[in-house]
């Protein structure tokens, strides 16, 4: 019964493209289960188009090319939603790569579970990043979570999960385009599952590495990051008209603020390279602070182009 869609939305990154979806043909125990791969290519000028051709020579099951020339990564989202009719969605992002059993991981726990969507755990890496910092960079963008596959309070981001589309991913575009360049739509989506009462799970085999590009693994992209991450509960708060979540969260970021700033100062005073940690929890209480409109930092869309174009 082929009843699960991998969507792998991109964005001018031909080999970690490639290396993403080869990473899928190679999945264990899912011959009967995929009905397809959708790579959705975000760059206006199609760029993926030619990778992709290449690539259908290979894939065991059908893989679709779907052009969204609009760039935002809600955007995205939704154009590999349109792509595929299958019940089951996955989500791989381009910069990682499968584990064998991933997707089987994956469809187990959902199984196992009755979760409206599962995630699984994430390997970090940072290669060529200074060797101090490399260790904070790989956990950044890594993931960790329970040994062991069951239902869990809070969801985690969109890459590396897998989504029931009937209850988790209702109508046409359920990926909110307002976030196409600050990100966010996985959060606002998940916010939105909770409330339905949907329910969140684990798959503890279910792991990919995920590789930071150049321009990504920096202390100050993962910063602007760290803001962004801390602006979520002021932010949530302030969507729900929930003012008094709102004032505790943002004495909870004036605390976090202050106190992990004097550590990350005498760190960065005795060289520690522990500093890159407590610069980034000094960040996210930071953004629990100024969670307003006009402070959200932009990742996505056009803000990414320029920074690919900058980085070539």
């Amino acid at each position: 019964m082929a009843d699960v869609a991998v969507i792998i939305p991109t964005l001018r990154r031909p080999e970690g493209l490639e290396r993403a979806v080869r990473s899928i043909f190679g999945q264990q125990r899912v011959a009967d289960r995929v009905a397809a791969i959708v790579v959705v290519d975000n760059d206006p000028t199609g760029s993926a188009a030619a990778t992709v051709a290449r690539l259908r020579e290979d894939a065991p099951w059908p893989l679709v090319y779907r052009h969204s020339p609009v760039p935002g990564v809600a955007t995205a989202r939704n154009a590999g939603l349109a792509a595929a009719d299958a019940p089951l969605i996955a989500f791989l992002d381009d910069d990682e790569v499968a584990s064998p059993r991933w997707l089987s991981a994956l469809i187990e726990a959902q199984e196992r579970t009755g979760a409206d969507v599962v995630f699984g755990p994430i390997a970090g890496r940072a290669p060529g990043a200074a060797p101090w910092l490399q260790p904070y960079l790989e956990r950044f963008f890594g993931r960790v979570g329970p040994a062991a596959d069951g239902l869990i309070d809070q969801p985690f981001g969109c890459g590396n999960s897998l989504m029931l589309r009937r209850t988790a991913l209702p109508g046409e575009a359920p990926f909110n385009t307002a976030s196409d360049h600050i990100g966010g739509e996985d959060d606002a989506l998940f916010a939105a599952v909770k409330a339905r009462g949907g329910r969140f799970g684990w798959a503890a085999d279910a792991w990919v590495e995920e590789f930071a590009p150049p321009h990504r693994a920096t202390l100050r992209y993962t910063l602007a990051r760290a803001f962004a991450y801390g602006q979520g509960p002021s932010q949530t708060a302030a969507a729900a008209r929930d003012w008094p979540a709102v004032i505790r969260w943002m004495i909870i970021g004036a605390a976090q603020a202050t106190v992990w700033g004097v550590i990350a100062t005498a760190l960065t005073l005795a060289r520690s390279p522990r500093r890159a940690e407590f610069y980034d929890r000094t960040a996210r209480g930071i953004g629990k602070l100024f969670w307003m409109k006009g402070f959200e930092p932009q990742f996505y869309g056009a803000r990414e182009l320029a920074r690919l174009d900058r980085s070539a």
